[in-house]
């Protein structure tokens, strides 16, 4: 991003990176945590990279309440699986 006064010029990574930012929070205040505890937990499974970035063409064109209504539930289905692969073994 290049600041020049009160304007910028937007990246395509600016676009990315503001996107996730939004979702987290979004996807914390569903889940009732902070977005910081959210974004430990997509960290920790992956899901900034495997889920917001990879898909990141056809989540930024739905609304925000679907992408954290769908971040949220993904998150929670892969810890679920984590959870049950560690119990397994």
């Amino acid at each position: 991003m290049i600041m020049t006064g009160t304007t910028y010029n937007r990246t395509p990574a600016y676009d990315r990176i503001h996107f996730a930012t939004m979702a987290v929070e979004s996807g914390a205040r569903l889940l009732g945590i902070t977005p910081q505890a959210m974004y430990r937990r997509l960290k920790r499974q992956d899901l900034i990279h495997q889920r917001l970035m990879r898909h990141y063409d056809l989540l930024h064109t739905q609304s925000l309440d679907y992408v954290a209504e769908d971040i949220a539930e993904t998150l929670q289905n892969w810890e679920l699986s984590e959870q049950r692969e560690q119990s397994e073994t």
